[in-house]
């Protein structure tokens, strides 16, 4: 287990096995420009997607051309290679590539795909990545899927490396989406499609405190990013993933504010982001599944450093649930069409909160997650501020939610806010 206080500071440009495998970087294809319109589509989950969430799958199969027509390919570069993995002999323990592959072909068969294949491309085989004989594969494929893992073997296997340049294998997706395909993943796999400044790691108590570097980094818990970013399908925001569940909305917060983002797409587990003409004026999305998005914009935060010290005040924070739509260029949520206004009844003061990011230090859990505050703002009757305090004392960091009055909370059972349009967030150090 990972110790939840900081390490070491030393960047490094991955380990030692993702290293090796940049030798093999052939000539490449260029990434095409931003504003490229693309007539596919996206499903981007934010990491736990559980093998019976019919709505996220079918979604995936649906836009590959339906039951019984959609024929996805696998691919899962971002979990060890096979030559890693002790249990790669055994099918019941084996958590390699090759058998996630397996797995998720499977899976997908199962969710009513005609056919499902993994595409061989990992680790152990960079040289496949520029293949002729596997992009006749991607070719004859409707859809694709990524898997989770760490996004930083699809950079190597598919990127080659530090040249930061399409395989041939990764251009003839690219040019799949671009006709029509629909490309999805979960974790990695949906962090990967990230535009510039690509997340590598990170915790959110390090990340306030520390702030942000570029690079790939042993320490977890230091906040890094890559630049140049991953396949660039989604770039109208900075992208996370395991949101609530990790207590990833500091990270979040404090990368888009140093490296200039206006706005962060913030991915729940279980849950996916669909994205319709990626890249695009057009782009538009939808959230489907049971828990939600969170939405950071902060054209109109501001950052204050002092003392060595970091806060910022004024982002705002919006939080999409299932049938919930997001124009990018409007900034604009259209909620579903069962949400209503909700009218606050409770009387009762919000919960304290003193672990708003699910600290890994906090053996003992906690009631209220960022989230859960804000939510129980939202249904309060009485309060129009509320806030919660990192675990981490030294120092700590205090979390300031409002409702000013641009803010909207829905709910499609009349008691419980569901969906949050508007609040104000501030992160300041103590």
């Amino acid at each position: 287990m990972r110790t939840p206080h900081r390490a070491g500071r030393t960047a490094l440009a991955g380990s030692t096995a993702l290293m090796l495998a940049l030798a093999a970087a052939p000539a490449a294809v260029a990434h095409p420009a931003a504003g490229h319109r693309s007539a596919g589509s996206l499903v981007l989950v934010g990491g736990g997607l559980k093998d019976d969430n019919d709505q996220v799958y079918g979604e995936i199969v649906d836009r590959a051309g339906g039951k019984g027509h959609a024929r996805i390919g696998v691919l899962t570069a971002a979990s060890v290679p096979e030559s890693q993995d002790p249990n790669a002999g055994d099918p019941a323990t084996c958590s390699n590539s090759a058998c996630n592959g397996a797995y998720y072909a499977d899976l997908f068969t199962r969710h009513g795909a005609a056919d499902a294949e993994w595409i061989p491309v990992d680790i152990d085989h960079v040289t496949e990545a520029d293949s002729d004989r596997v992009v006749a594969q991607v070719n004859s494929m409707t859809g694709f899927f990524f898997g989770g893992g760490d996004q930083y073997r699809y950079v190597t296997s598919l990127l080659h490396g530090s040249a930061h340049t399409d395989s041939k294998v990764l251009a003839a997706i690219r040019a799949k989406l671009a006709d029509g395909a629909v490309v999805a993943g979960s974790s990695a796999g949906a962090q990967i499609a990230a535009g510039a400044d690509m997340i590598t790691g990170g915790d959110s108590y390090e990340a306030l405190r520390y702030g942000s570097a570029p690079g790939y980094f042993d320490d977890a818990s230091k906040l890094g990013y890559l630049p140049e970013g991953g396949f660039g399908f989604l770039r109208s925001g900075l992208l996370d993933t395991h949101t609530g569940t990790s207590g990833r909305e500091g990270r979040s917060l404090r990368l888009a504010a140093d490296t200039g983002h206006q706005r962060v797409y913030a991915l729940e587990e279980n849950t996916a982001l669909v994205v319709e003409h990626p890249g695009s004026p057009d782009e538009t999305m939808r959230v489907v599944g049971p828990q939600g998005l969170a939405v950071f914009d902060l054209r109109h935060a501001r950052v204050t450093r002092h003392d060595g010290g970091w806060s910022l005040t004024g982002a705002t924070y919006d939080y999409l649930t299932d049938g919930d739509r997001y124009e990018p260029r409007r900034w604009r949520v259209r909620p579903a069409s069962d949400k209503k206004r909700l009218h606050p009844q409770d009387r009762t003061p919000v919960p304290a909160n003193h672990d708003v990011f699910y600290s890994l230090a906090n053996d003992n859990g906690v009631p209220y997650s960022f989230l859960g505050t804000a939510r129980a703002l939202a249904q309060s009757a009485e309060q129009r501020q509320a806030t919660a305090t990192t675990f981490e004392s030294g120092p700590r960091f205090t979390v300031t939610f409002d409702r000013n009055r641009h803010f909207t909370p829905l709910t499609d059972d009349g008691r419980t806010a569901d969906t949050l349009i508007g609040m104000t967030v501030s992160i300041t150090r103590n």
